[in-house]
């Protein structure tokens, strides 16, 4: 188990430059993974034992996927949490994907793919802002974790999009700190869009600005050209619990 941090000068020096990076066109880095709706691993049984650690980019992806239609069929198996899986941990942590989603109560990832204790580092922050701490924190979990996916997860209803939607149509200053998240979702704005429909392309349109600048970061995107990682987008939708991968 990889728990100890080690110096990666390349970790923080890129940084700055990435979050001053223009926002271009370019493919998401799913490395031509595919989001499995149906898997076999969806049906519901017992999970007292702990399940074979993904270990590839398309692993982690279809168990993530087994996961939500779990939990959108109501059939959650709540795995990993019993006290033989808690006495395990104690040593380490192996986590298969690192969530990258908002703060939304409505959106916790353990739940919403059906995951349990050491299976999922998540990382949030309003509207999946990035900031120096958030790339850290991604970076820490692919590059001492070994974690091969990381997923950028937007929801419907993104209450930050629709205040930084907002702040930029009437000119209204935000109160405090959150006028700096309404200036990092800013650049992903669909002007082509008007009303509830600019905001809902915009919620899509930020996770793919958030995927590409992810996948530009010159540690992970090392890894996505080995094939060890895949960074890709996704929404959640509230109204039927579905989770899909954007492009």
């Amino acid at each position: 188990m990889k728990n100890t941090p080690r110096t990666n000068s390349s970790v923080g020096g890129s940084r700055r430059t990435l979050l001053r990076a223009a926002v271009a066109g370019g493919a998401l880095a799913s490395g031509g993974l595919v989001w499995a709706g149906t898997p076999a691993s969806a049906s519901p049984g017992p999970a007292t034992a702990r399940r074979p650690r993904p270990g590839t980019p398309a692993q982690a992806l279809r168990e993530l996927a087994a996961g939500n239609r779990r939990w959108r069929t109501f059939r959650q198996q709540h795995p990993h949490e019993n006290s033989a899986v808690r006495e395990e941990l104690i040593s380490g942590q192996e986590p298969f994907a690192v969530v990258l989603g908002c703060i939304d109560s409505r959106v916790p990832p353990e739940l919403v793919f059906d995951q349990g204790l050491g299976d999922l580092m998540t990382v949030r922050s309003a509207g999946e802002v990035l900031d120096e701490a958030v790339l850290g924190s991604v970076a820490y979990g692919v590059l001492e974790l070994d974690i091969p996916l990381v997923m950028v997860l937007g929801h419907q209803s993104c209450g930050a999009v629709t205040a930084a939607v907002h702040a930029e149509e009437t000119g209204e200053e935000l109160p405090a700190h959150i006028q700096y998240i309404a200036d990092r979702i800013r650049p992903a704005i669909d002007h082509s869009q008007e009303g509830a429909a600019r905001v809902d392309s915009t919620i899509t349109r930020n996770v793919q600005m958030v995927t590409r600048l992810l996948a530009q970061e010159p540690d992970l995107a090392a890894r996505i050209a080995a094939g060890k990682l895949a960074v890709v987008g996704a929404r959640y939708e509230l109204s039927s619990q579905l989770v899909h991968t954007v492009a």
